[in-house]
Protein backbone atom coordinates (compact mmCIF):
# COMPACT_ATOMS: atom_id res chain seq x y z
CA UNK A 1 0.00 0.00 0.00
CA UNK A 2 3.04 2.58 0.71
CA UNK A 3 4.09 1.91 -3.20
CA UNK A 4 0.82 2.43 -4.31
CA UNK A 5 -0.05 5.75 -2.17
CA UNK A 6 4.07 7.16 -3.37
CA UNK A 7 2.88 6.57 -7.17
CA UNK A 8 -0.60 7.51 -6.48
CA UNK A 9 1.14 11.11 -5.33
CA UNK A 10 3.68 11.25 -8.70
CA UNK A 11 1.62 9.19 -11.64
CA UNK A 12 -1.95 10.73 -10.39
CA UNK A 13 -4.84 8.24 -9.49
CA UNK A 14 -6.38 7.29 -12.38
CA UNK A 15 -3.21 6.31 -13.96
CA UNK A 16 -1.84 4.77 -10.78
CA UNK A 17 -2.34 0.91 -12.12
CA UNK A 18 -0.82 1.57 -15.33
CA UNK A 19 2.15 3.55 -13.25
CA UNK A 20 2.47 0.57 -10.93
CA UNK A 21 2.84 -2.22 -13.67
CA UNK A 22 5.45 -0.28 -15.31
CA UNK A 23 7.39 0.04 -12.48
CA UNK A 24 6.96 -3.91 -11.57
CA UNK A 25 8.24 -4.66 -15.50
CA UNK A 26 11.61 -2.77 -14.47
CA UNK A 27 14.36 -4.13 -12.22
CA UNK A 28 14.93 -3.82 -8.59
CA UNK A 29 17.01 -0.07 -7.88
CA UNK A 30 20.65 -0.60 -7.20
CA UNK A 31 21.07 1.16 -4.63
CA UNK A 32 25.10 1.30 -4.97
CA UNK A 33 26.81 3.35 -2.92
CA UNK A 34 29.26 3.82 -5.90
CA UNK A 35 27.27 3.33 -8.76
CA UNK A 36 29.42 2.45 -11.81
CA UNK A 37 29.39 -0.11 -14.84
CA UNK A 38 30.75 -3.55 -13.94
CA UNK A 39 32.48 -6.16 -15.92
CA UNK A 40 33.28 -9.11 -14.23
CA UNK A 41 35.00 -12.45 -15.24
CA UNK A 42 34.79 -15.83 -14.08
CA UNK A 43 36.04 -18.91 -15.10
CA UNK A 44 33.52 -22.00 -15.40
CA UNK A 45 35.80 -24.71 -14.00
CA UNK A 46 36.23 -22.56 -11.03
CA UNK A 47 32.30 -22.12 -10.68
CA UNK A 48 31.01 -25.81 -11.10
CA UNK A 49 33.14 -28.65 -10.66
CA UNK A 50 31.17 -30.81 -12.57
CA UNK A 51 32.38 -28.93 -15.76
CA UNK A 52 34.47 -30.83 -17.99
CA UNK A 53 36.55 -30.94 -21.96
CA UNK A 54 35.33 -32.36 -24.83
CA UNK A 55 38.82 -32.48 -26.25
CA UNK A 56 36.97 -34.76 -29.67
CA UNK A 57 34.68 -31.44 -30.31
CA UNK A 58 37.95 -28.69 -29.47
CA UNK A 59 35.84 -27.56 -26.27
CA UNK A 60 38.77 -26.93 -23.33
CA UNK A 61 39.63 -25.29 -20.71
CA UNK A 62 42.89 -23.48 -21.89
CA UNK A 63 44.03 -24.52 -25.02
CA UNK A 64 47.80 -26.05 -25.40
CA UNK A 65 49.47 -22.54 -25.03
CA UNK A 66 47.76 -22.64 -21.85
CA UNK A 67 45.53 -19.97 -22.89
CA UNK A 68 42.42 -19.84 -20.81
CA UNK A 69 39.30 -20.59 -22.75
CA UNK A 70 36.66 -20.43 -20.12
CA UNK A 71 36.18 -17.79 -19.15
CA UNK A 72 32.76 -16.07 -18.90
CA UNK A 73 32.25 -12.53 -18.99
CA UNK A 74 28.92 -10.26 -17.31
CA UNK A 75 28.30 -6.79 -17.21
CA UNK A 76 25.99 -4.45 -15.17
CA UNK A 77 25.76 -0.45 -15.09
CA UNK A 78 24.46 0.75 -11.64
CA UNK A 79 24.08 4.13 -12.91
CA UNK A 80 21.58 3.38 -15.11
CA UNK A 81 17.99 2.33 -14.66
CA UNK A 82 17.32 -1.19 -14.68
CA UNK A 83 15.17 -2.52 -17.26
CA UNK A 84 15.08 -6.30 -15.19
CA UNK A 85 16.01 -8.04 -18.53
CA UNK A 86 19.31 -10.29 -18.60
CA UNK A 87 20.96 -10.62 -22.25
CA UNK A 88 22.62 -14.01 -22.89
CA UNK A 89 25.91 -13.84 -25.37
CA UNK A 90 26.23 -16.68 -27.78
CA UNK A 91 29.67 -16.61 -28.92
CA UNK A 92 33.02 -14.96 -27.45
CA UNK A 93 33.20 -11.85 -25.35
CA UNK A 94 32.50 -8.65 -27.11
CA UNK A 95 33.56 -5.64 -24.64
CA UNK A 96 31.43 -3.08 -27.06
CA UNK A 97 28.42 -4.57 -27.33
CA UNK A 98 28.17 -5.65 -23.39
CA UNK A 99 28.92 -1.73 -23.04
CA UNK A 100 26.23 -0.81 -24.83
CA UNK A 101 23.87 -3.78 -23.33
CA UNK A 102 24.67 -2.39 -20.24
CA UNK A 103 23.95 1.57 -21.26
CA UNK A 104 20.74 0.42 -22.29
CA UNK A 105 19.94 -0.81 -18.51
CA UNK A 106 20.10 -4.19 -19.18
CA UNK A 107 22.37 -6.74 -17.34
CA UNK A 108 24.28 -9.55 -19.94
CA UNK A 109 26.50 -12.57 -19.23
CA UNK A 110 28.70 -14.71 -22.04
CA UNK A 111 29.37 -18.04 -21.34
CA UNK A 112 31.43 -20.89 -22.15
CA UNK A 113 29.08 -23.83 -23.44
CA UNK A 114 30.17 -27.02 -25.30
CA UNK A 115 29.64 -25.43 -28.93
CA UNK A 116 32.92 -26.52 -29.95
CA UNK A 117 31.56 -29.29 -32.25
CA UNK A 118 30.48 -27.24 -35.79
CA UNK A 119 33.79 -27.72 -37.43
CA UNK A 120 34.00 -31.64 -36.60
CA UNK A 121 31.27 -32.35 -38.61
CA UNK A 122 31.74 -33.82 -42.06
CA UNK A 123 29.58 -31.73 -44.83
CA UNK A 124 27.51 -34.80 -45.77
CA UNK A 125 27.11 -35.24 -41.86
CA UNK A 126 26.27 -31.41 -41.56
CA UNK A 127 23.84 -30.98 -44.50
CA UNK A 128 21.83 -34.04 -44.08
CA UNK A 129 19.14 -31.68 -42.77
CA UNK A 130 18.57 -32.53 -39.26
CA UNK A 131 22.15 -33.20 -37.28
CA UNK A 132 22.88 -29.10 -36.61
CA UNK A 133 19.51 -28.50 -35.49
CA UNK A 134 19.83 -30.74 -32.50
CA UNK A 135 23.17 -31.04 -31.74
CA UNK A 136 22.63 -27.05 -31.13
CA UNK A 137 19.85 -27.80 -29.07
CA UNK A 138 21.56 -30.40 -26.89
CA UNK A 139 24.47 -27.41 -26.50
CA UNK A 140 22.12 -25.25 -25.27
CA UNK A 141 20.08 -27.45 -22.77
CA UNK A 142 22.77 -30.32 -22.02
CA UNK A 143 19.75 -32.86 -22.73
CA UNK A 144 20.12 -35.64 -24.92
CA UNK A 145 18.77 -34.56 -28.33
CA UNK A 146 21.61 -35.83 -31.04
CA UNK A 147 23.39 -38.96 -30.89
CA UNK A 148 26.56 -37.86 -32.43
CA UNK A 149 27.39 -35.92 -29.01
CA UNK A 150 27.11 -36.32 -25.53
CA UNK A 151 26.98 -33.24 -23.82
CA UNK A 152 25.92 -33.23 -19.99
CA UNK A 153 23.80 -30.93 -18.57
CA UNK A 154 26.98 -29.33 -16.50
CA UNK A 155 28.48 -28.14 -19.94
CA UNK A 156 25.12 -27.01 -21.67
CA UNK A 157 24.39 -23.54 -22.11
CA UNK A 158 21.21 -23.02 -19.45
CA UNK A 159 23.47 -25.02 -16.61
CA UNK A 160 26.35 -22.61 -17.12
CA UNK A 161 23.91 -19.60 -17.56
CA UNK A 162 22.33 -20.39 -14.12
CA UNK A 163 25.16 -20.99 -12.16
CA UNK A 164 26.99 -18.05 -13.38
CA UNK A 165 23.73 -15.92 -12.68
CA UNK A 166 24.21 -17.84 -9.20
CA UNK A 167 27.62 -17.03 -8.78
CA UNK A 168 27.07 -13.42 -9.58
CA UNK A 169 24.22 -12.72 -7.24
CA UNK A 170 26.09 -14.05 -4.19
CA UNK A 171 29.52 -12.44 -5.10
CA UNK A 172 28.54 -9.27 -7.07
CA UNK A 173 25.28 -7.95 -4.39
CA UNK A 174 25.39 -4.48 -5.97
CA UNK A 175 23.76 -5.91 -9.76
CA UNK A 176 20.69 -7.16 -7.81
CA UNK A 177 21.33 -10.52 -10.09
CA UNK A 178 19.18 -12.64 -7.83
CA UNK A 179 16.47 -11.15 -10.17
CA UNK A 180 16.64 -13.59 -12.81
CA UNK A 181 16.60 -16.48 -10.62
CA UNK A 182 13.04 -18.52 -9.57
CA UNK A 183 12.21 -17.94 -6.24
CA UNK A 184 13.62 -21.41 -5.14
CA UNK A 185 17.09 -20.84 -7.64
CA UNK A 186 16.58 -23.44 -9.50
CA UNK A 187 16.21 -22.48 -12.87
CA UNK A 188 16.79 -18.60 -14.67
CA UNK A 189 13.88 -16.38 -15.37
CA UNK A 190 13.63 -17.25 -18.76
CA UNK A 191 10.64 -14.46 -19.20
CA UNK A 192 13.28 -12.56 -18.06
CA UNK A 193 15.91 -13.47 -20.65
CA UNK A 194 17.07 -12.14 -24.22
CA UNK A 195 19.29 -14.42 -25.96
CA UNK A 196 21.72 -12.93 -28.62
CA UNK A 197 24.42 -13.89 -30.65
CA UNK A 198 26.26 -13.79 -33.90
CA UNK A 199 26.57 -16.20 -37.04
CA UNK A 200 27.04 -19.37 -35.29
CA UNK A 201 25.70 -17.95 -31.71
CA UNK A 202 22.84 -16.28 -33.39
CA UNK A 203 21.77 -19.32 -34.48
CA UNK A 204 22.07 -21.33 -31.72
CA UNK A 205 19.94 -18.85 -30.03
CA UNK A 206 17.31 -18.77 -32.40
CA UNK A 207 17.24 -22.38 -32.11
CA UNK A 208 16.93 -22.34 -28.26
CA UNK A 209 14.04 -19.80 -28.39
CA UNK A 210 12.12 -22.10 -30.90
CA UNK A 211 12.24 -24.58 -27.95
CA UNK A 212 11.82 -22.44 -24.92
CA UNK A 213 10.03 -19.14 -24.20
CA UNK A 214 11.87 -16.45 -23.75
CA UNK A 215 12.15 -12.63 -23.52
CA UNK A 216 13.66 -11.83 -26.93
CA UNK A 217 15.72 -12.78 -29.86
CA UNK A 218 18.48 -10.88 -31.02
CA UNK A 219 19.90 -12.35 -34.17
CA UNK A 220 23.42 -10.54 -35.79
CA UNK A 221 24.41 -12.24 -39.15
CA UNK A 222 21.72 -15.17 -38.67
CA UNK A 223 20.26 -17.73 -38.21
CA UNK A 224 21.98 -19.80 -40.97
CA UNK A 225 21.40 -23.77 -40.97
CA UNK A 226 19.87 -23.55 -44.48
CA UNK A 227 19.58 -26.86 -45.06
CA UNK A 228 17.46 -27.43 -41.49
CA UNK A 229 13.46 -27.33 -41.24
CA UNK A 230 13.19 -26.59 -37.27
CA UNK A 231 12.99 -22.41 -38.19
CA UNK A 232 9.55 -23.76 -39.20
CA UNK A 233 8.31 -25.66 -36.52
CA UNK A 234 5.72 -24.43 -33.79
CA UNK A 235 7.54 -21.41 -31.75
CA UNK A 236 7.84 -21.62 -27.89
CA UNK A 237 8.88 -17.85 -28.30
CA UNK A 238 6.30 -15.82 -30.05
CA UNK A 239 7.88 -14.54 -33.20
CA UNK A 240 6.80 -11.02 -32.62
CA UNK A 241 10.07 -11.42 -30.23
CA UNK A 242 13.09 -12.30 -32.88
CA UNK A 243 15.04 -9.62 -34.36
CA UNK A 244 17.18 -9.57 -37.26
CA UNK A 245 20.13 -7.14 -38.29
CA UNK A 246 22.53 -8.29 -41.81
CA UNK A 247 24.64 -7.36 -44.07
CA UNK A 248 23.89 -7.35 -47.42
CA UNK A 249 27.03 -8.53 -48.59
CA UNK A 250 27.10 -11.11 -45.84
CA UNK A 251 27.50 -14.54 -47.81
CA UNK A 252 24.36 -15.72 -45.57
CA UNK A 253 21.91 -12.90 -47.39
CA UNK A 254 23.52 -13.37 -50.55
CA UNK A 255 22.69 -17.31 -49.73
CA UNK A 256 19.36 -16.07 -48.99
CA UNK A 257 19.88 -17.87 -45.90
CA UNK A 258 18.78 -15.47 -44.11
CA UNK A 259 15.71 -14.10 -46.24
CA UNK A 260 15.03 -18.12 -45.73
CA UNK A 261 15.41 -18.55 -42.10
CA UNK A 262 13.38 -15.06 -41.47
CA UNK A 263 10.51 -16.31 -42.95
CA UNK A 264 10.58 -19.69 -41.84
CA UNK A 265 10.12 -17.90 -38.43
CA UNK A 266 7.53 -15.72 -39.50
CA UNK A 267 8.77 -12.32 -39.32
CA UNK A 268 7.71 -11.17 -42.65
CA UNK A 269 4.37 -10.55 -40.65
CA UNK A 270 5.85 -8.00 -38.48
CA UNK A 271 7.22 -6.10 -41.91
CA UNK A 272 9.54 -5.55 -44.65
CA UNK A 273 12.79 -5.85 -44.81
CA UNK A 274 14.27 -2.26 -43.97
CA UNK A 275 17.78 -0.95 -45.18
CA UNK A 276 19.13 0.86 -41.54
CA UNK A 277 20.68 3.18 -43.47
CA UNK A 278 18.15 4.12 -45.52
CA UNK A 279 15.24 4.83 -42.82
CA UNK A 280 15.37 5.70 -39.38
CA UNK A 281 14.43 4.08 -35.89
CA UNK A 282 11.74 2.47 -35.27
CA UNK A 283 12.44 0.92 -38.91
CA UNK A 284 8.89 0.83 -39.52
CA UNK A 285 8.31 -1.82 -36.29
CA UNK A 286 10.37 -4.41 -38.46
CA UNK A 287 11.88 -7.45 -37.33
CA UNK A 288 13.65 -7.84 -40.48
CA UNK A 289 16.99 -5.22 -40.94
CA UNK A 290 19.85 -4.78 -43.12
CA UNK A 291 22.49 -2.74 -44.40
CA UNK A 292 24.74 -2.01 -47.47
CA UNK A 293 27.16 0.07 -45.67
CA UNK A 294 30.41 0.30 -47.15
CA UNK A 295 32.81 -2.60 -46.08
CA UNK A 296 35.22 -2.66 -49.13
CA UNK A 297 33.35 -5.15 -51.15
CA UNK A 298 34.45 -7.47 -48.32
CA UNK A 299 31.94 -10.46 -47.46
CA UNK A 300 33.80 -11.25 -44.72
CA UNK A 301 34.09 -7.93 -42.90
CA UNK A 302 30.00 -7.59 -44.01
CA UNK A 303 29.30 -10.62 -41.85
CA UNK A 304 30.89 -8.79 -38.68
CA UNK A 305 30.18 -5.34 -39.19
CA UNK A 306 26.86 -5.68 -37.63
CA UNK A 307 28.33 -5.72 -34.34
CA UNK A 308 30.58 -3.11 -32.60
CA UNK A 309 34.25 -4.14 -33.18
CA UNK A 310 37.14 -3.26 -35.82
CA UNK A 311 34.82 -4.51 -38.70
CA UNK A 312 31.54 -1.97 -37.66
CA UNK A 313 31.39 1.18 -39.76
CA UNK A 314 32.21 4.50 -38.87
CA UNK A 315 30.80 7.72 -39.68
CA UNK A 316 33.52 10.89 -40.53
CA UNK A 317 33.46 11.94 -36.12
CA UNK A 318 34.10 7.72 -35.74
CA UNK A 319 30.99 7.06 -34.41
CA UNK A 320 29.76 3.91 -34.96
CA UNK A 321 26.79 4.29 -37.22
CA UNK A 322 24.87 1.65 -35.95
CA UNK A 323 23.93 2.62 -32.56
CA UNK A 324 20.61 3.40 -32.94
CA UNK A 325 20.01 -0.04 -34.74
CA UNK A 326 21.74 -2.13 -31.59
CA UNK A 327 19.31 -0.11 -29.18
CA UNK A 328 16.28 -0.79 -30.75
CA UNK A 329 16.98 -4.43 -31.42
CA UNK A 330 17.70 -5.03 -27.48
CA UNK A 331 14.76 -2.16 -26.45
CA UNK A 332 12.11 -1.92 -29.10
CA UNK A 333 8.93 -2.41 -27.48
CA UNK A 334 7.73 -6.27 -29.15
CA UNK A 335 4.41 -5.15 -28.98
CA UNK A 336 4.49 -2.48 -31.47
CA UNK A 337 5.27 -4.26 -34.98
CA UNK A 338 5.10 -3.12 -38.43
CA UNK A 339 2.32 -4.28 -40.99
CA UNK A 340 2.58 -8.11 -42.74
CA UNK A 341 4.19 -8.81 -45.66
CA UNK A 342 4.00 -11.31 -48.73
CA UNK A 343 6.80 -13.83 -48.63
CA UNK A 344 9.56 -12.71 -50.84
CA UNK A 345 9.06 -15.10 -53.84
CA UNK A 346 12.66 -14.46 -55.11
CA UNK A 347 14.30 -15.74 -51.44
CA UNK A 348 14.88 -19.30 -52.15
CA UNK A 349 13.36 -21.93 -49.83
CA UNK A 350 14.49 -25.07 -50.82
CA UNK A 351 18.61 -24.92 -50.68
CA UNK A 352 21.13 -27.87 -50.19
Amino acid sequence: MNLMRSLSATCGLLITLVCVSSVLAQGPRYGDPKPQRYDLTKRASEIDARAREYPEINFVFADKDGKVKDLQHAVVDTRVKPEGRLVIWLMGHNQGLFERISSYGLHGIQVHYANGWFGTLKPEVRDDGTTLGKIRLEAATGEDFSPLVSIARPDGMMERSLLFVKWLAKEHPQGKWEQFLTRDGSDLRWDKVIMSGISHGSTTAARFAVHQPVNRVVMFSGPRDQTETWQGFPSATPPERYFGFTHVLDGGWTGDHYCRSWEMLGLHNFGPIVNVDDSPAPYGNSRRLVTNADVQNNAGRAHSAVVPGGASVKDAQGNYIYEPVWKYLFTHPVEKTGSAVAPDPNCRKDLK
